[in-house]
Parts: C-alpha cells; structure tokens; sequence
C-alpha cells in the first residue's frame, strides 16, 4: 500500500498560558519540525515545507529498527545540550548528533490514524516507541490542569515554550490553527538575534 502525501498540522499562536481538561500540553522542541516516513526498511526524513532532509543518515537508520512495516511519524528533529536542553545552533551548523522527537503518528502497518483523536494516536505512537533504538524519543504531555504552571517552568528554564492541542483534535481538522497552539517564551535566550543566522 502506498503512503499517503501528508502536510503537516499547522500551529496557531497564542499569547498567554491557560489552563483546559480539553487540552493537553507539551514541551515546543527547538529544531525542525520534521515527517518520518519509514517504509520497508527505510526512511525519509521531511520539513515541514516538503524538502527531504538527507543529512541525517544515522537518525534515519535508528528510525528504520523500530518494530514498524510502514509508518509516519510526526515530530521535531534537536540537538541537545550537556543538560539535555535544545541547542538550536548546533542542530543548524551540525555540531552535535541529532534527534527525532515524536509527537504524533499518523500511520502504522497500512493503517490510516489521521482521523482518530489526539490522545488515541499518542497512545499508539507511546507503544511504536516502546524501547526506541538511540535517537528516537517519544514526546510527553501534561494534562489541561496544568498548562499554566507547564509553561512557567519552561520560562524558569529556558525553553523555547509549549504546544498546546486539543484531545479530541483529528490530523484532519480544518481549523488547525484552533487544534494546536503555540505559546512561546517571549524571553528565550536563543531567539535572540536568531534571524541574522538565515540571512545571506
């Protein structure tokens, strides 16, 4: 069976933390959002805007031992600091061993989860990566009581900031930017200036 073309769900932007039993939250990684498709034995790693990253071999064979026929997987590639932080410029100037990040699955073994609720996929995609090879981790979630407290220790440690996404949101909805939510640290030491590392 071939796997479906699959754009990546969209997030909206929120300015302030909130707290919903409607909604879960999760830690926002610093790097690239990415699309792991592993079919037969092998994967290809895909941006957001649907460039094929082909630098990372080794993260690419780690994905392909997990105990999948066919998969997608969606999630962000890092790199990680000595303390285990995301360290944006050596993921950028390759300076460190990246890894996957998964949040979401979206396909497993010729079957299609996009329409099934959040929360169902995150318990698939927890199973999948159930002892994960190296480099392959698995993304997870406060519930919607907390999300306020969640977002004031990422400030307190200086993260990039959270996802905020609705439990019952499908990979289908039209209304992505009501499904998922960014909400971002406003004092991130690593979006300092970050735009002068993309100019010409």
């Amino acid at each position: 069976m071939q796997l479906p073309l699959i754009t990546p769900m969209k997030l909206g932007r929120r300015a302030e933390p909130f707290d919903d039993p409607a909604w879960i939250y999760e830690l926002k990684w610093d790097g690239f959002r990415t699309l792991a498709i592993i079919d037969h034995g092998r994967c290809q790693l895909w941006s957001r805007n649907g460039n094929r990253f082909k630098r990372w071999k080794e993260l690419s064979s780690s994905l392909c031992r997990l105990q999948v026929t066919s998969a997608i997987l969606d999630g962000e590639v890092v790199c990680l600091d000595c303390d285990g932080k995301a360290d944006f410029k050596a993921l950028l100037f390759r300076r460190g061993d990246p890894v996957f990040y998964g949040f979401d699955l979206l396909w497993v073994n010729g079957v299609d989860l996009r329409d099934r609720p959040l929360v169902a996929r995150k318990d698939c995609l927890r199973v999948v990566l159930n002892e994960a090879p190296p480099g392959v981790r698995y993304v997870d979630h406060v519930e919607g009581g907390s999300g306020k407290r969640f977002f004031e220790l990422c400030c307190e440690h200086d993260l990039e900031g959270v996802v905020a996404k609705r439990l019952d949101s499908t990979y289908l909805d039209h209304d992505h930017e009501i499904a998922w939510l960014k909400i971002k640290n406003c004092n991130y030491s690593q979006a300092v200036d970050r735009h002068e590392l993309f100019e010409k």
